[in-house]
């Protein structure tokens, strides 16, 4: 009898270790869960801060140029939240045309100016010529598109030609910017990797991205689409992890 009680005892003091050492597991599993919950935590709310702050950085820049284009009589809008300075009331381009009008190239020379003045210091070449950053900004800009466009009228038998003739009105912006401030060719923001890569870029569109309330087939739509839309497009915060600044 003593020893059948003494087995019982042996049995649940055996069970009673095998739910203590679960229990330990099982602390020990929710502890580690709880440090990488933290860890995401801090993650995101890093990225978000960042990405917040680069939202800023690019609203501010927007915001300046817009005002010292104006005050230089150029007549521009921006749209902060996907990054867009346009040139508005202004006759770009002329129907069917890929060169600028007088005045838009009149424009596109003031806008280059600007940014010769102001860009350098989102990027890792924090000079253009003459014109040093009075301040260099901890957010880049990664690329800064020139977007060509068209109106919706079809050109071409075979196939529609849009897409060509917009391309071809932004090469000629970017050509007519570089022509009057050479330097912003040599602008680099570091990608990823911490290779130095250049941020003017252009892209045609066609009319595949009329402006809102500007999609009726009028002459005065069809002109106010002929246009160019300048996109700032900021370095991620994976891309912003890079060496320091050129010379």
């Amino acid at each position: 009898m003593a020893r059948l009680r003494s087995r019982r005892r042996t049995a649940a003091e055996e069970d009673e270790g095998y739910f203590v050492s679960m229990s330990d597991m099982l602390t020990g599993l929710l502890f580690v869960f709880i440090i990488l919950l933290m860890f995401f935590v801090f993650q995101f709310r890093k990225t978000t801060e960042e990405l917040t702050g680069a939202n800023e950085a690019r609203r501010v820049l927007l915001e300046t140029l817009e005002r010292e284009l104006k005050a230089e009589k150029v007549d521009v809008e921006i749209d902060p939240a996907n990054g867009i300075l346009r040139l508005r009331g202004v006759t770009m381009f002329d129907l069917n045309a890929e060169t600028l009008t007088p005045e838009g190239l009149r424009s596109v020379r003031i806008v280059a100016d600007a940014l010769a003045r102001h860009l350098p210091c989102f990027t890792d070449t924090p000079r253009v010529g003459p014109h040093p950053c009075a301040r260099e900004e901890a957010q880049r800009v990664e690329t800064l598109l020139i977007e060509g466009h068209t109106d919706s009228q079809r050109r071409g038998i075979s196939r529609d030609t849009n897409i060509d003739l917009s391309a071809l009105r932004a090469i000629n912006t970017y050509l007519a910017m570089i022509e009057k401030q050479p330097k912003l060719d040599e602008l680099m923001t570091r990608n990823p990797s911490g290779t130095p890569q250049r941020i003017l870029s252009v892209s045609g569109y066609g009319a595949t991205r009329p402006l809102a309330g500007l999609e009726a087939p009028t002459p005065e739509n069809y002109q106010r689409n002929r246009r160019i839309d300048l996109r700032f497009l900021m370095a991620t915060p994976q891309s912003s992890e890079r060496g320091g600044r050129q010379p």
